[in-house]
């Protein structure tokens, strides 16, 4: 019984090892402890579908190509001109990362999409399948109501997209989504 759970112990000491490193060297690819998104909407398609796995690196490992900077430079990344980004909508840790391509960058007072004046630099974005840029048709939920998203600042760009495999990232959406229904179930039912 007792060298059972001596071997049972050195296994497990010898997967958490190997996990650790796996950990390690993607980090040390990619610069980033997320290495990968999985896509959950079809605002991509067709470039990017709805289970895909995103593998990523961080933004401070390249400088992230607009679209209008990659149709002068001929610069594509997935199918287009530009970077796709994944980024926090108007900083919000709280809210769901966006996976969108940056089309253009904005200086402070610069007219955005319909007009109005950027309240900061940031990247305008816009998903391939969308008809209209984020800034003005893509709404984020906050402590204030729902409002529109802002240009994007550098800070709030969490990772740019590299590599898409399909189908990987359905065991993502299906934990994520089971999560959501037990905390619904729970918050209904805490009385």
């Amino acid at each position: 019984m007792k060298e059972t759970l001596i071997e049972t112990g050195k296994s497990l000491a010898e997967a958490l090892i190997i996990v650790a490193m796996i950990l390690l060297v993607a980090y040390a690819a990619t610069g980033t402890w997320h290495i990968g998104f999985a896509v959950e909407s079809g605002s991509m398609t067709p470039h990017m579908q709805i289970g895909d796995l995103i593998f990523v690196l961080a933004p401070n490992r390249m400088n992230i190509t607009t679209f209008g900077e990659g149709e002068t430079r001929d610069y594509n990344s997935f199918e287009k001109y530009g970077d796709v980004i994944i980024y926090r909508p108007n900083g919000l840790y709280s809210a769901t990362p966006i996976i969108h391509r940056a089309m253009y960058w904005v200086e402070v007072g610069e007219k955005m999409p319909g007009g109005k004046p950027a309240p900061h630099a940031g990247y305008i974005t816009k998903g391939d399948n969308n008809s209209g840029y984020d800034q003005l048709s893509l709404d984020v939920d906050t402590v204030n109501g729902w409002v529109l998203v802002e240009p994007v600042k550098p800070e709030w760009v969490v990772a740019v997209a590299k590599v898409r495999v399909p189908y990987l990232g359905y065991p993502s959406l299906i934990l994520k989504d089971t999560t959501q229904k037990i905390k619904g179930f729970v918050n209904k039912y805490r009385g």
